[in-house]
Parts: structure tokens; sequence; C-alpha cells
């Protein structure tokens, strides 16, 4: 038992890291949004997303973020996180900007590779316990 304290702690820690960093990033994006730097605003409107569509994008953003950096809504966080980038991946893809879809792709593989480092029960289905139910 004593062998898997630091490893454990080491897991605990890249966890903490890979989990702030797309939630960090997401919230820095969604703040962008709402300042309304020029370049965001025009990218989004490329993307067909402006007036009450793009605040509503922003805050949707923002409030993802915001629930999955915080440790007790960490959960439903990274559902409405999942939804945010997957629906990010496929607005690039819609527009042919394929290069522009691996940046929330990373981000979503880092927030799962963090929420799994942390919690490893997040993917009990993957076990073999379950695996024959």
């Amino acid at each position: 038992m004593a062998n898997n304290a630091p490893s454990k702690g080491i897991r605990r820690t890249v966890g903490n890291v890979l989990v702030f960093l797309p939630g960090t990033v997401v919230m820095m994006s969604s703040v962008l949004k709402l300042v309304g730097v020029p370049r965001v605003v025009h990218q989004m409107a490329t993307m067909g997303f402006s007036g009450g569509r793009y605040t509503l994008v922003a805050v949707l953003e923002l409030v993802s973020a915001g629930l999955f950096l915080y440790p007790r809504s960490r959960s439903f966080g990274l559902l409405l996180l999942s939804a945010f980038l997957g629906g990010a991946i496929c607005a690039h893809v819609q527009i042919a900007e394929l290069p522009k879809a691996v940046g929330p792709a990373i981000l979503l593989t880092l927030a799962w590779s963090g929420i799994w480092l942390r919690h490893p029960e997040v993917l009990w289905s993957w076990t073999k316990t379950h695996a024959a139910s």
C-alpha cells in the first residue's frame, strides 16, 4: 500500500493540472468573447454566431468552464464542457476549418484525461467487473 501513495499523489497532481488547463482556456475564451475582441467577434460571425447567439455562446462557455473548474460541480461541468467543445468541433468542421477543430479536440481530451486521473471511477463502465453486466 505504501508504494501506491507516491503514484496516487502524482496522478492527483497531473490530474489537477489537466483539469485546470482546459477549464482556464475555455474560461479565457469566453471572456474574450464577452469583451468583444474584434478578431473573435469576426471569427464567430463567419460561423453564424452574432447578436444574441454570440452572447449565448459566450455565456454557455463561461458557465461550462466555471462548473468544470469548481470541484463540487465538476461532473456536471464535464458534461456541459464536453457538449460545448463537441459543438465547437462540429462548427469548425461544418465550415471546412478542420485545423481549427483541433484546439477544442485537444481541450476535450485534456479535460477527460484530467478527470480520469483525478476520478478513475468516471470510466466505471469499462472495468472488468461491470463489462459482463
